[in-house]
């Protein structure tokens, strides 16, 4: 071999030599910077996914809560609803109840005259009056005399000086009947209080 090609062969394994360090180098660094994006890619998956997850737990937090309100807000509507087809007739009711009132003046004055054909006749409408309005759910408040005055169930109308001593601070007299609907009273029990 000539020099000149033993040289040139020379100069061309180092240059190919140059090229595969080069090479190498630039494989090495970008190897570094290969593991460094996938550290940091890495470590902001873990951020992402971190955050993801409390985004879920937000969401499912705010599921569970509108869920509850929307419950609440069924059993709150049905429970009105009921009350309210429980008491949808109570202004008719309560616009019956003086009838009701005169009904009882009437029987106890046809007593009074001793015709019993007519009392018999006015008993059986009035019977069948207020066998119709229980049909609704009215139903008549059982109050005596001698019985404990409440001021929760009870209108006192007045108070006289008890007869006995029994009376004194119970019902002596009702002037007028207390009618409930349901659960709820419509009219108080008008009495009077013996002192």
């Amino acid at each position: 071999m000539s020099k000149k090609n033993k040289s040139e062969t020379e100069s061309q394994i180092e240059e190919t030599m140059h090229q595969n360090i080069d090479m190498e180098n630039n494989e090495h660094v970008d190897g570094e910077n290969q593991v460094e994006i996938n550290q940091d890619g890495s470590s902001d998956e873990a951020g992402q996914i971190a955050e993801l997850h409390k985004e879920l737990e937000v969401g499912k937090d705010r599921y569970l809560r509108i869920f509850a309100e929307f419950e609440n807000y069924k059993r709150r509507t049905e429970r009105e609803k009921i009350e309210l087809y429980k008491t949808a007739g109570e202004d008719v009711l309560k616009s019956l109840l003086p009838v009701l009132d005169d009904f009882e003046r009437a029987l106890k004055e046809i007593e009074k005259s001793g015709d019993q054909d007519l009392a018999k006749g006015v008993l059986l409408i009035n019977n069948k009056l207020q066998e119709t309005l229980r049909g609704k759910g009215l139903e008549k408040m059982d109050v005596r005399a001698g019985d404990d005055f409440s001021a929760d169930k009870h209108e006192a109308v007045t108070q006289i000086p008890a007869p006995s001593a029994k009376l004194k601070g119970k019902i002596v007299d009702v002037i007028e009947n207390g009618y409930t609907l349901g659960d709820k009273i419509i009219r108080y029990p008008k009495v009077i209080i013996g002192q």
